[in-house]
């Protein structure tokens, strides 16, 4: 099987206008490639051309792109509410619901209108590529490409093979994202891949750090916590402004995903909290309410510097714990578990280098702390990070 050849008769299709698949086709039209975007709806495609318009006319006016660049990148995007548009694409991109059996039944379809040597991606964020390639006759040729929202701003790319997919594409794949200007790391099928995975303790942690009540009760320990990821921790956002931003409907979904693929291990458990705020629809900004309510003044947290730094470490612990733990089982490489969480979710720096810093006596003594006083087993210490005390490594990094 061949990987596209990159040359500009190559079409890429993308399957769902919804934002994120908007988003893959402004990468790929801005790379110079012809786009064909799906979407059943032709609603849904009308609101896509829109919104791809004015954002487009907006980079112009801030003088990010010329105003024919703009032009031009809109005029490589072909706007479909037919599959067999996607008959002389050498790449299809689907970006629908996190849904698998959806999945499956749209790789199938597709497999009937491509081309034997065109590549289909899903660009799912928490369902086994395996799973969704076993529903093709010709599983070789699928991959997971998964992009970060939005996706014309986030760098990352995590490339994932499945079981099935043809040893050469993986590195193929990484190339095409390189040319469209990305960052790709490649990553092992595993729930969660790399930033789904690692992050799990930012959101999770945090949760629990709250239900605990000693940062104050609603919104005042909500701000408590995010003021102390970003004092101390140097994060953009803190966990709660950020599970508001993306969504809560989506953060739960995420959350329970991976918790029931990694056969509902605790560390992976869903919060309570979070499932009575999705069973209440309150999603966050985009409802209006989340963990925050946003017709009200933001409330104020706690500045208690013993406290933030506290909660700041913990926090950060469990996210080692998790990336070290990520590097020990091969989910991918050390430089790419850092790269992918600075680039694809703002880390400040990466896990591992961060680990280097603090100490990995540190990390584990903390983590044996905390099983020590929970006696649960979200809290249980990486094999890497007592395997490399052990022996005396250090560093991640020497």
């Amino acid at each position: 099987m061949n990987m596209i050849s990159l040359q500009k008769t190559n079409t890429i299709g993308v399957i769902g206008s919804g934002a994120m698949g908007s988003g893959i086709a402004q990468v790929a039209a801005a790379a110079g490639e012809n786009v064909v975007l799906y979407d059943s709806s032709t609603a849904a495609l009308q609101k896509a051309k829109a919104s791809l318009d004015a954002t487009l006319k907006k980079l112009a006016e801030k003088g990010k792109m010329r105003a024919e660049e703009a032009n031009a990148v809109l005029s490589r995007i072909r706007f479909a509410s037919d599959l067999g548009e996607f008959s002389g694409c050498g790449l299809v991109i689907e970006a629908i619901i996190e849904d698998l059996q959806v999945k499956q039944k749209v790789f199938s379809e597709l497999e009937a209108i491509v081309t034997g040597d065109c590549v289909l991606a899903t660009n799912t964020s928490s369902l086994p590529v395996t799973a969704i390639a076993s529903a093709c006759a010709q599983p070789a040729r699928v991959i997971g490409i998964h992009f970060f929202n939005p996706a014309p701003l986030l760098p990352l790319v995590e490339i994932i093979p499945s079981s099935f997919t043809d040893a050469a594409l993986p590195a193929r794949a990484k190339s095409l994202m390189e040319k469209w200007k990305k960052v790709p790391v490649i990553a092992k099928d595993t729930p969660g891949f790399i930033v789904n995975r690692v992050a799990r303790p930012f959101y999770s942690e945090a949760i629990r750090i709250y239900e605990e009540g000693f940062v104050g009760q609603q919104g005042q320990g909500f701000a408590t916590i995010d003021w102390a990821m970003k004092e101390f921790g140097g994060f953009k956002m803190g966990p709660f402004e950020l599970m508001d931003l993306i969504g809560n409907d989506v953060n739960y979904t995420v959350t329970e995903t991976v918790w029931k693929q990694f056969f509902f291990d605790p560390k992976y458990k869903p919060s309570l909290t979070q499932k009575r705020l999705f069973e209440a629809r309150l999603f966050g900004k985009k409802t209006g309410r989340g963990y925050y309510d946003y017709s009200r003044p933001m409330p104020e947290p706690l500045k208690d510097i013993t406290l933030g730094e506290n909660i700041c470490w913990r926090v950060l612990v469990m996210l080692i714990n998790e990336a070290a733990d990520a590097l020990y089982y091969g989910v991918a490489a050390k430089e790419d578990i850092d790269l992918a969480m600075t680039k694809g979710v703002n880390y400040p720096k990466g896990l591992l280098k961060w680990a280097d810093e603090k100490g990995i006596e540190f990390c584990l003594q903390t983590m044996d702390r905390l099983y020590a006083e929970y006696g649960e087993d979200r809290y249980r210490a990486s094999v890497q990070l007592r395997k490399m005390v052990r022996e005396g490594k250090r560093k991640f990094y020497e």
